[in-house]
């Protein structure tokens, strides 16, 4: 496996994604301590425990290829640093009004890339986090440190990096829309009907009709526009097997409908027949001989025209073995596949925009913006919705690590793929560093909340304390997530 030429592309892949992931971040919180004046002393890609790949000090104009980390200089050091910079200035008995600018510069900074690829650091001056603990902080707070800065700033700071990676997020999509256009399927080429929420089932409409007109006007493509147009309508017309079916709304429908989506529920989303995109190793689906393209039709007795149907009769045989029916080359085939206690056959389905007919829409770029936006906060909802799951043993054991992230990257490099995988992971960090977890973005502006609203400020060593704790879960998390990854993979 690790000798393969996918492996390695995965891999690239993987790596150069996440790259330009912390790249973005760390560049967030930079940005804004250096907006406010702050001094940041190391801005790394990658952790550089003793060793690192790269290392330029623009201050003392020194480039290092894979060398030692010099010795972090004594705090004694630092103060009489501190003193002899300031005498110098001493001009006249106006040198408590020099400004922050003066006292800081983007020179202090140390950039470099470690060899450790598990994210990346902005060391900022007077903070207490992974790279400072509150035992090497000075006594005295210099005005260019982080903690001497109001609580609104320090604030601004951490949220910087969840900031720019949400906006990385749709300044790629906002690209892709511009440069690549968008395929849209439109509702009458979506074969399978779409499945609706509770609300639209109440009125008459039931799972798998294929939207055809909204108040007599024809629906076209699946998107934001045309559901607004659904939403309030006073009468659509479906289709439902070889019958057109009319449908009567009732008065002040689309306030039915917000609840539902104020409540996290999704309105409609298209049906998914079950093709096989690829795989996995060693699971039910490999040993049974099912392939990419074949098209599974029912598992045992039950039939399974989408993958909505597929969850729960995998589930209702899960550990045994099952009858699967499947559709290959226009021959209708059948295959024994093991189902493994999770109820998974181990595959991925095919992107629907491989599978129905689609339509192209092209953006210039006044209109990539504001579609780039509409996709960004999509996934993002989207996501956050998703995070209920985590909290269920199903969930927990669907959570992956670095294999994780890697096996959805394609087999063959593709600009258009990698570039919306990259999107939707910077969505992904943007929310996991948002969580109120110490050690992580959230942990701080948790902290910055209660004191911007009480007035109480933690000490360095409360922070400390918190922040060891927050390592502590964090490091129990990943190897969690990643030990799934060697189960799922390798022994599985």
């Amino acid at each position: 496996m690790f000798g393969s030429a996918t492996f390695w592309v995965k891999a690239l892949e993987m790596i150069l994604s996440l790259s330009l992931l912390v790249i973005v971040h760390e560049f967030g919180h930079y940005s804004f301590a250096r907006l406010f004046g702050m001094r940041v002393n190391k801005f790394y890609m990658f952790f550089n425990p003793k060793f690192s790949i790269l290392r330029w000090d623009p201050k003392n104009h020194q480039l290092d290829l894979f060398k030692r980390n010099p010795p972090e200089p004594e705090e004694e050091e630092k103060k009489e640093e501190k003193e002899e910079t300031s005498n110098k200035k001493k001009e006249s008995s106006n040198e408590i009004q020099e400004t922050v600018s003066e006292k800081a510069s983007w020179r202090d900074t140390v950039f470099g890339i470690g060899w450790i690829p598990l994210g990346g650091y902005c060391s900022i001056a007077g903070m207490v986090d992974e790279t400072t603990s509150a035992d090497q902080l000075s006594e005295k707070a210099e005005p260019w440190e982080f903690r001497s800065r109001p609580a609104w700033q320090r604030l601004l700071v951490m949220i910087g990096g969840v900031l720019f990676n949400f906006l990385m997020a749709i300044v790629i999509y906002a690209g892709i829309v511009w440069a690549y256009g968008e395929l849209l399927i439109n509702f009458s080429d979506a074969t399978e009907g779409m499945n609706y929420c509770e609300t639209y089932h109440k009125v008459g409409i039931q799972d798998g009709d294929i939207l055809l007109a909204a108040d007599g006007e024809p629906l076209t493509y699946y998107c934001g526009e045309q559901l607004t147009k659904i939403s309030m309508a006073h009468q659509l017309q479906v289709l439902r097997g070889s019958d057109t079916v009319n449908i009567t709304l009732p008065d002040k429908f689309i306030f039915e409908l917000n609840k539902e989506a104020e409540a996290g529920n999704q309105l409609m989303a298209l049906r998914l027949p079950v093709v096989i995109s690829q795989t996995q190793s060693n699971m039910g689906a490999e040993k049974a001989g099912l392939r990419q393209g074949d098209r599974i039709l029912a598992v045992n007795s039950d039939t399974t025209p989408s993958y909505t149907e597929l969850t729960p009769a995998l589930i209702k045989y899960k550990g045994t073995t099952a009858t699967i029916t499947y559709l290959r080359d226009g021959k209708t085939l059948k295959t024994q596949a093991e189902v493994d206690g999770d109820g998974k056959l181990g595959i991925q389905l095919t992107d629907p925009t491989k599978i129905f007919k689609t339509t192209m829409k092209n953006y210039n770029i006044f209109q990539s913006v504001p579609r780039g936006i509409q996709m960004g906060w999509e996934k993002l909802s989207t996501y956050v919705q998703s995070l209920k799951m985590v909290a269920t043993p199903e969930g927990a054991k669907s959570l992956g690590g670095f294999g994780a992230i890697g096996s959805i990257f394609p087999e063959k490099w593709n600009w258009l793929d990698f570039w919306n995988i990259t999107a939707f992971l910077a969505v992904i960090l943007a929310v996991m560093n948002i969580l109120p977890i110490p050690i992580l973005d959230g942990g701080y502006v948790l902290f910055l909340l209660i004191e911007m609203i009480t007035g109480w400020k933690p000490s360095e060593k409360v922070m400390n304390i918190a922040l060891n704790i927050g390592l502590a879960l964090l490091i129990l998390l990943l190897l969690y997530a990643n030990m799934n990854d060697v189960y799922r993979f390798l022994i599985k």
